[in-house]
């Protein structure tokens, strides 16, 4: 295992749960760090997905060291470079394209390519990618598709994201192959918008006492 890889697989030893974070107003990011943080889970993921992601997570990086913060829908080089300038604590992305995986493999930030398939796998596993997103999870196969990814593929460990949700949650986090489940239920938008401070940091603590496998 690379130095990189080695890296991200102890940030996915922080939390059983990593939040999948969307927001749309950079100044509720703070709070919400927080909330998490003070629920249990210091690693969270926030996602490119809107305009307010980077300044979100500059926001958290400056205010809450506590927290070990990610950038998610990485979907090019550039985009892992802006992660890398940044400052984060790794990038995922929600696919992978060998240009992304060449990037990420030439570069220091801590990366894991989100796969699918038996194909996906061997573009990842053949540059030094052994710890990768299963996306979407549910959708594509399930823990099914884990066991049967896990036979030609020993040597990689999966972080789900993807219809995982509290009442599955535990599910993933049995499976053998599993290291950390992502997903966006601790602090969805709606609460994030509303300021549910409270309920976001419940959930966050109910989601630490889940523990993987491994």
């Amino acid at each position: 295992m690379s130095t990189q890889q080695a890296r991200l697989r102890d940030v996915f030893a922080l939390a059983p749960v990593i939040p999948v974070i969307t927001i749309e107003d950079a100044g509720q990011a703070v709070p919400l760090a927080r909330a998490l943080v003070k629920g249990g889970l210091r690693v969270v993921e926030i996602t490119l997905r809107t305009q307010a992601g980077m300044d979100a997570a500059r926001a958290i990086l400056a205010e809450v060291p506590e927290a070990v913060v990610g950038i998610g829908t990485v979907l090019t080089p550039a985009d892992y470079e802006r992660a890398a300038k940044l400052g984060a604590a790794f990038a995922i992305s929600p696919g992978m394209s060998i240009e992304l995986l060449e990037a990420a493999r030439a570069g220091a930030l801590p990366f894991a390519p989100g796969i699918q398939t038996a194909s996906d796998l061997m573009a990842c596993v053949t540059r030094g990618f052994e710890l990768v997103k299963f996306f979407p999870a549910v959708p594509a196969g399930g823990l099914a598709a884990i066991d049967a990814l896990a036979g030609p593929f020993p040597n990689v460990r999966f972080c789900p994201t993807g219809g995982i949700n509290a009442n599955n949650a535990a599910q993933w986090l049995a499976h053998k192959k599993v290291v950390a489940i992502g997903g966006s239920w601790v602090a969805p938008v709606a609460d994030i918008k509303a300021g549910n401070w409270a309920l976001i940091e419940q959930r966050a603590h109910e989601a630490a006492a889940l523990r993987p496998a491994r």
